[in-house]
């Protein structure tokens, strides 16, 4: 895909679609405000089946990651195990035996959110907070414990290889705002203010079909591109998340700023964001039963002052 924009062009936009002091000069949410109870007695009524989808890629050492960024698959190693207990270094204890654990693992390895602190541009994160407030021990701004008791709202999803009729989307290939829409109406759901839209390419299918991930981490991928940025922003929506490492189209749009979606959605709009989310056990379900909304559940794990989580997001029809 040629690289057609100029970063006047993305920063045009973040400032259209900026939220900073929208609620409140030390707000560290962002669109996640949008997830209120009225959201919430919503997505609850849209449990009919008791069905229940787990969208995360296993933590393992099968993971996708490698190495770039420094980020490794997850590190599992056993703290105490059967050979302990058979052996007797477990004979101090009366009668029990045990068996612990200890993962080693960067927190967006895996199926992740991003916090509002994960990325700056001009020295700023969202709601105009300084990047110098990260520090090595974290960051006590816009954390994702932010996020623990928050992520419970209506899930869409909108599968995109499937609208197009194919089995995923190439590396390179954009999904605009006039696809979203023509998606949802095809699926006949529309997003509501407070969702989390949930936008598959099939890029976890691809790697899963040729037996190796790739490029996967970083690399060359179908994602989002600028107007479908827009399009989430005008929808007000909670937070997007979908099954590629970097949620957005790359080759980026512009050479002129990595990763620029990550400057409109996180920095200025304030907008959760997902990323390597496998999402075919979805897609296949909701070929299945047409459903396409669902209550969403996917709270972070609570790690104070990290700027990311892995979690396991459900989806519950």
């Amino acid at each position: 895909m040629e690289q057609e924009l100029k970063a006047e062009d993305v920063l045009e936009v973040a400032l259209r679609q900026r939220n900073w002091g929208r609620w409140g000069k030390d707000d560290q949410l962002g669109t996640v405000n949008f997830i209120d109870a009225e959201a919430i007695v919503r997505a609850a009524s849209l449990v009919r089946q008791g069905k229940v989808i787990s969208c995360a890629l296993p933590y393992d050492e099968n993971g996708p990651q490698s190495g770039t960024f420094g980020r490794v698959n997850p590190i599992h190693t056993m703290l105490q195990d059967g050979g302990d207990a058979a052996t007797g270094a477990q004979d101090h204890l009366d009668g029990i035996r045990y068996a612990d654990d200890a993962i080693y693992m960067p927190l967006q390895c895996g199926t992740q959110w991003d916090a509002l602190s994960h990325i700056f541009y001009d020295g700023t994160m969202y709601n105009g907070f300084r990047q110098e407030l990260v520090t090595s021990r974290g960051t006590p701004v816009c954390g994702v414990e932010n996020y623990a008791d928050k992520i419970v709202t209506r899930g869409v999803f909108l599968d995109i290889p499937a609208h197009r009729g194919v089995d995923w989307l190439e590396p390179g290939e954009p999904i605009g705002a006039d696809e979203l829409t023509a998606c949802a109406a095809r699926e006949g759901v529309a997003p509501l203010r407070g969702d989390i839209v949930l936008v598959r390419t099939g890029a976890i299918a691809m790697a899963r079909a040729k037996g190796e991930w790739g490029t996967y981490a970083g690399g060359d991928a179908p994602g989002l591109d600028l107007s479908a940025a827009e399009w989430l922003c005008e929808h007000e929506v909670a937070g997007v998340a979908t099954d590629t490492w970097g949620m957005e189209v790359r080759p980026n749009q512009t050479a002129e700023i990595f990763q620029p979606l990550h400057v409109v959605l996180l920095v200025n709009a304030g907008m959760l964001v997902g990323e390597i989310f496998d999402l075919e056990r979805l897609s296949e379900d909701c070929a299945e039963d047409g459903v396409y909304e669902f209550m969403f559940v996917a709270p972070p794990l609570p790690f104070t002052g990290a700027v990311g989580s892995p979690l396991n997001p459900l989806v519950i029809k």
